[in-house]
Parts: structure tokens; sequence; C-alpha cells
């Protein structure tokens, strides 16, 4: 039988499996400039679940290959996938190549995606990194895939994730990583890319409705097609053929431990010797910087007739002898590569037979599963002047260099063996403390648990409420933080109740309207498929209703998290420590009910520069977007918004009752330890006065009606200039120093904050704009109950202002309500 390339003096190598066991390779629709036998060999193994191997031709793994064809294949394939994402797409996906025979061609992949970031499944455990991922290879005779970033949000992310193997046989091992990934991290979209596409019809099926089952989109990339034909009892015949001709091998001869030649590549400090922890585009850029050097030190050592010469990688370590391996190859240098490989196949001394020689030798890097045999194919008898052999730091043991070792079993097939050692990456120290997962409903908070993950603690057992004057008094003093207790939950009358149910269908519409609008711009400006924060609890029900809207229109399942920021204390670091791990930073967007004058704005921005600064975590991948998106920005102190009138808001009018029964956050030093969220409480008593899934529900029953007007909004306001004036800003500071204050913390603009004034502490006077009556109603009610003066004014940017009075002291107020000073 000859090659299918139309040369009939080549034997396809392929052929003297095909002849004695009746196993065919079978052209698909899918077809390059190779057919499946220019692309593939037969060869057969010891494995109780597949007699048959497939023997890339263009891999680098068992059959020696030009450097430059083989790193080739890789990057044609990623031009592909690029082609098929689009550049957008492509700079958000992350490549994935399994271990060991596909860690070098999904380097390649990555390499001609660009910017793409790379991680490889490993069989080696490296001590304190953290498994990230699993899965299982179920025909492979190592089965247990590790993912080991060193930088969890590198699997995180929203992007398009892109699985290379070097061939696509059943879809077994895509769909168990796929299952095990899109779990801890969902995403739309996959892409697989392989060498060769082996599926049947039935497999091409199974994919297919997995993919539908998940609602994910899987395209497939490959180089050709087809499917391999097994007649039946192959397995059983296979294996006794197996043992007939191991019976009748004859040994390849050894030497004594040789002098290797060691050849210093002055591998570039602080890049990863591969993608087992991961490697960035900021790696391969200073990677391909250095290749020309390393390149020509060896090219140095090999001298003026290095003859053919042969790299040899080690295992998982593909990727960068491959590398050496083109640099030689464009200084001129007749070269080969191939590596060693713990996969144990039969060796048949035949042209029709992929697999001609077998060197045998023990592991040399400590591998996990204990000492055991590893192998090199086609290299005894293959005419090498020279052999490389490229190992990494890890590997380079006093087994590599004893008699019987690979150096040992390499001397006789070469005039000459030499040794580069590649330093292996100790990835940076892991936290060892592990977060909690979020907390979700029904046992923390009454929303739904896929609306919201609440990533707080849990501190509904303790004791933390006090009394509205005595908290006032402290925090005023210098003596407490608002955030080390909570108020007593305001207990709403029948008549507040009737009037929030009354604003609530008043506004529905234009609330509506604004979810819809800040959502549009959102998906639009900030990221396809958004990981939503709300920042807790304001901004929690508009993060439901915006994760609503995208389901709504767009059929998008949003994840949405809500975390606890504090006035003069930050954003839970915890909370973002543990979003870096499970999310890409860049998807992340900030959401909060409103803007006052911007004092949370400006609050996150720093918390979030001060985190990256901490962590270092802007380096890799990119950090945390500070700019929150809010339903009302009447301050003018953000891009992202749904409107900047300053109108009632429903869920303003109340706390915990329209917020899930949530209370606000908590952060004392006794209560929220070094790696503990903030915390948080779960008033599971006041279920009976709870309105949260009713506010929720009236505003989602109005997507409808609005729908159109809102996307045609958001379409508008993306030509507009929405830089922000941070006016609100001025505004408060002008009233601080009319109204002698002298301290912007204690005036509170907008709707919004002027009820947190009246609901949580002791307000001096109101001042509200005159007109405003329809959002005011609730703002009246609440004043009058708690003898609270209602100034009216002209010109104000706000509908009104909660303010509070300075020298406020515990139980001395006129009958104003103004403080009286106790001096």
């Amino acid at each position: 039988m000859t090659s299918g390339s139309g040369n009939n003096d080549v034997v396809w190598s392929g052929s003297w499996v095909a002849e004695r066991l009746g196993v065919e390779l079978v052209p698909g629709d899918a077809c390059g400039p190779e057919s499946l036998h220019d692309l593939l060999g037969l060869a057969l193994r010891r494995n109780p679940k597949r007699a048959h191997l497939l023997v890339s031709n263009v891999l680098g793994k068992h059959v020696p290959q030009k450097p430059s064809l083989v790193y080739g294949a890789g990057l044609a394939l990623g031009r592909e996938v690029r082609a098929l994402l689009g550049d957008a797409e492509a700079s958000r996906a992350v490549v994935l190549g399994y271990a060991e025979t596909a860690t070098g061609l999904g380097h390649s992949v990555a390499d001609g995606l660009a910017l793409a970031p790379y991680l490889h499944s490993t069989r080696r455990p490296v001590a304190g990194v953290a498994a990230a991922g699993g899965f299982e290879e179920s025909h492979s005779h190592a089965t247990s895939h590790l993912l080991l970033p060193s930088d969890p949000r590198l699997l995180a992310g929203g992007g398009p994730l892109v699985l290379v193997d070097d061939e696509f046989s059943t879809g077994n091992t895509v769909l168990n990583t796929i299952r095990d990934l899109h779990a801890r991290h969902p995403r739309s979209r996959y892409v697989v890319v392989a060498l060769v596409d082996m599926r049947t019809p039935a497999d091409r099926a199974r994919l297919d409705a997995f993919a539908a089952e998940l609602g994910a989109r899987v395209d497939l990339i490959a180089r050709a097609s087809g499917t391999v034909r097994l007649p039946e009892g192959v397995l059983e015949k296979g294996q006794r053929l197996v043992e007939r001709e191991e019976a009748q091998a004859t040994r390849v001869p050894t030497s004594g431990a040789p002098d290797a030649i060691r050849v210093e590549l002055d591998w570039p400090e602080g890049i990863p010797d591969g993608g087992r922890h991961g490697f960035t585009a900021a790696h391969r850029e200073a990677l391909e910087a250095a290749l020309p050097g390393m390149g020509k030190r060896v090219a140095e050592a090999l001298g003026d007739a290095p003859g053919r010469v042969l790299v040899l990688g080690f295992e998982e370590l593909m990727y960068a002898p491959l590398r050496i391996g083109t640099a030689l190859e464009e200084a001129g240098v007749d070269v080969r590569y191939s590596t060693t490989t713990r996969s144990p196949v039969l060796a048949v001394d035949d042209p029709g037979y992929a697999i001609r020689t077998r060197l045998v030798f023990p592991a040399h890097d400590d591998p996990a599963d204990g000492p055991g045999e590893r192998y090199a194919y086609n290299v005894a008898g293959a005419g090498f002047d020279t052999v490389l052999a490229v190992v990494d730091s890890t590997a380079d043991t006093p087994r590599l260099h004893a008699p019987g070792g690979l150096l040992s079993r390499l001397a006789p097939h070469a005039d000459r063996v030499l040794l580069a050692v590649v330093p292996s990456y100790v990835p940076p120290a892991q936290e060892n403390s592990v977060l909690p997962e979020p907390l979700r409903g029904p046992a923390f908070s009454s929303y739904a648990p896929d609306e919201v993950g609440w990533l707080l603690q849990d501190l509904s057992d303790v004791s933390l409420e006090a009394p509205t004057e005595e908290r006032e008094e402290a925090i005023q003093a210098g003596g407490a933080h608002y955030a080390e207790s909570l108020p007593v939950e305001y207990q709403p009358t029948q008549e507040y109740q009737e009037l929030f149910r009354a604003a609530l269908a008043e506004s529905a519409d234009r609330i509506a309207q604004a979810v819809g609008v800040v959502t549009e711009t959102v998906l639009t400006e900030r990221s396809p498929r958004p990981v939503l924060v709300s920042l807790a609890r304001a901004g929690t029900p508009v993060g439901v209703l915006m994760r609503r809207w995208a389901q709504y229109r767009h059929g998008l399942d949003l994840p949405h998290y809500a975390v606890s920021i504090v006035r003069g204390r930050g954003i839970d670091a915890n909370a973002l420590r543990w979003l870096a791990a499970h999310h890409d930073p860049a998807d992340v967007v900030f959401v909060d009910g409103w803007t006052g004058k911007g004092a949370i704005t400006r609050e996150l921005a720093a918390a979030v520069e001060e985190f990256h600064t901490a962590t270092g975590t802007e380096s890799t991948l990119g950090g945390f977007d500070p700019e929150i998106a809010v339903l009302a920005d009447p301050g003018s102190c953000v891009r992202t918004y749904g409107t900047r009138e300053d109108f009632l808001i429903p869920s303003a009018c109340l706390n915990s009752t329209v917020s899930g029964l949530i209370s606000r956050t908590v952060l004392r030093a006794d209560l929220v330890g070094p790696n503990d969220f903030h915390g948080g409480k779960f008033y599971r008593e006041l279920a009976d006065a709870d309105v949260s899934n009713d506010f929720l529900d009236a505003i989602t029953a109005r997507f409808g009606d609005v729908a159109e007007g809102a996307v045609a909004q958001a379409k508008a306001l993306q030509g507009q200039d929405r830089t922000p004036t941070w006016e609100g800003w001025a505004a408060v500071t002008r009233i601080s120093e009319e109204y002698g204050i002298h301290d912007v913390n204690l005036v509170k603009p907008g709707v919004g904050e002027t009820t947190r004034v009246l609901l949580r502490r002791v307000p001096w006077k109101i001042l509200a704009k005159r007109g405003a009556d329809a959002d005011l109603k609730h703002i009246r009610l609440l004043a009058e109950q708690r003898g609270v003066p209602v100034e009216e004014v002209e010109d104000l940017p706000y509908t009104c202002m909660g303010l509070i009075h300075p020298r406020f002291t515990r139980g001395a107020t006129g009958a104003d309500g103004k403080a009286v000073d106790a001096k």
C-alpha cells in the first residue's frame, strides 16, 4: 500500500497495520493540501481500550519532522481560529492544550491567535499550586489531567475557550473538559482545534447535543477529517499481534553514561518554560526577542559541520525545543524535531509502519506516579549526526545521566549528544486562604439563588443594631465608623407602604426604561457577557433587574454578585480576590442604584487601584474597571447610566424589605478577619413585610412596553459626550458651606440618599427643589413622621437633599427637628 499523496514510491506508514488488522482510514469532507495518509500513519500499542494508534507526521511527537512544518501547522490553525472569531473575540480568547502530545501544538495555535494567553493541562502535580480544574481522557494510558494556572483568572473569563488536541477521535476528552470548566466558569463559545477530526457521525451528534444542552456554541477546526473503520474483534486481534511482535523484538543497544555536552541557552529570566502554569502575550514577546540569541548559541555549540541534527524535547516540554529547532532551521541547520513520551507503542522495523524503532529509558523527572518507562521513537537508525536533548531543570536529575538513562540510550545512535536545560518555571506562591462560595437564597436573602450571589459573611446571629441617635453621636464624635453597627430596621407604617406601592405603579415604566438603557450600554460598550457586581445593598435590586433584562432581550444568563463597599474603608478586597479567581476582571461591571455626590464612585476607583497595586493583578490579564454603571446619575459622576434625572426609585423608599431582606454591610475588626468577606445580616423575621420580589416583578413586567424606546435611547447615548461633570459634587460643596455644615459627608443629595438620611440617620432638615412634588411624597411623609422641616429652594440640581447637622448631640432636638448644640 502506498501513500495517498500520489507518489507510488513512498509506502504509507500505516499499511503494515492496515494489512494485518483491516484498519482503514476513510477521508471526510474537510481536507487541506495533504490527504489523511499524508498526515497519519498507524501503529499498535499495549492498551486495553484501543489497540491502534494514529501517528501524526506533523505533530513532532513520535515522528521526527522539520520544526518549521510542525510549528507552521499550529500557526495556520491559530490563524483559522482568529478568522473564525474575528479580531474582537479573538482578543478575549484563551487557548488550552492537552498534555502531553498537544502541548506544543496548542502553544503554536495560541501564537497564531497572536494575543491569546495559553495554558496546557499537565500530569505533573506542582507543590504549592492548587488545581483550577481537571478531567479525564478516557482512551489514554494515563488519564488524569490537571490544570495548574499560576493566575486562576486565566480560565475565569467569559471570552472564547479554544481547546487544542492532536486528534479529535470520539470527542469524549473535549466533553469532559467543557463539562468541568463550564461548571466553574460558564461561557458562550468554545472552539475545538485538531490536526485531524476522526469522529463518527454519532460522535458529532453527541457533541452537538451537548452544546445545545449547555446553551453554548461549539465550533471545530481541523486540518483534515475522516473516520477510522475498525473490523469486528480488532482490539483482541491487535493485542495478540502486539504480544507476538514484542516477543520477537530485539533490544536496541545502549552504552555507558556519556559525557553529554551542555549548551547554555541563557533562557530569559521569568519566562515560563511552557504553558503548564500559563503563558501570556508578554511572555511570548520576550521569548520571541530571545530566540535568535538562543539559536545562535546552540549553532555555535554544534560547530561548522553539525550534520543532520535532531532536537529532542521531553514529554510535555514540546514548545521550547520546537522553537529552538525553528531558530536552528532559520540559521541553515539540517534539523528535525521530536520529543520523548510516556506512551508505550510497539516498534516494527518496516517502512509500512509508523514506529520503526524504540528507545526505552527510566523516567527521570520524579513523576507523581512513580518510576516507570519512557520512550523515544524513530531516533535509533535514523542517521542523526547530533542529538540535542532539551529538558527542563526538574528533569535534569542523576537518572538522566546514569547508565541506561536517556543520554546513554541516545549515545550509540549519534556522533554527539548535547544537552540543553530550560529552567523549570516556579509560579509565585499562591494564597493559602480559601475564600467561601457566595451566599445565596433562600438560605441567605429572599432572592432566588440564581438572581444574585452575596460575597458576604453571614452575621445574622450577631446583635449589631443600635438606636439611631446613639449611632449618630458615636459616628460624629469620631469614636465609631458607620459600618461598625447597624441602624434598627425601619418598619414602615401602613400609610407609608401604600405610598411605596403607589410610587412603584407610577414609576415602573420609567425605571424599566432606565434598566434597559443602562444594560444595553453595558453590553455594547463594556462586555458582551459582563459579570454584574452590584454594590450591596442599594445596587443589588438594580443588578438583578439588569440581569433579567439581559435574559429577556438577549437570552444571556449573566453572573451577578453583590459585594460590600464602605466609605472611608474601600471595597472588600477579599471579594475582589474571589472575583479575580473565578472571572476575567475585564468582564466585571460594578453596579449601583444611583449616584449622589459621587463619594462611592471615588471610593471605588481608589480601592480598585489599591487592590491592583497590592496584588499586581493588573499586569497579566488586565484589571477591574472601576467605573460604575448606575440606574440614575443625577450627580453626573459616571459615563454609564440609565438616566441623569433625579427621580424616585421606589427601592430607595425601604431598607432590607426591598433588598432581599439583607442589611447594610458591616465591617468591624472583631467580626471580619483578614481572610473574611465583609458581613451582613439576613432579616428572616421580616418576611411578612418583604416586597423585594414584588418590586422586581413589577419592573420586569414593563420590559416589553419600553424595550424599543430603551434600545433607541441607548443607541442615541453612544453618540453623545457623557463625560462626568461632577456638578453634583460642586453643589454639595456649596450647600455645605452655605448652611454652615463644613462637611460634605453630612450632605446627602438626591431622592435616594435623602431617603437614607430619614431612615438611618438623624436629619436636620430637607432641602426640596420647588415644584418637584411628584417624587417627594414619601420624603414629606417620612419628614413629617420624624419632625424634620422641609425647606423648598430654587437653584438645586437635585430633586432634594438631606442635611445632617454636624453639632448633633444625643437626645437634643428642638420642635423643628434642628439639633441643639449642647454647649
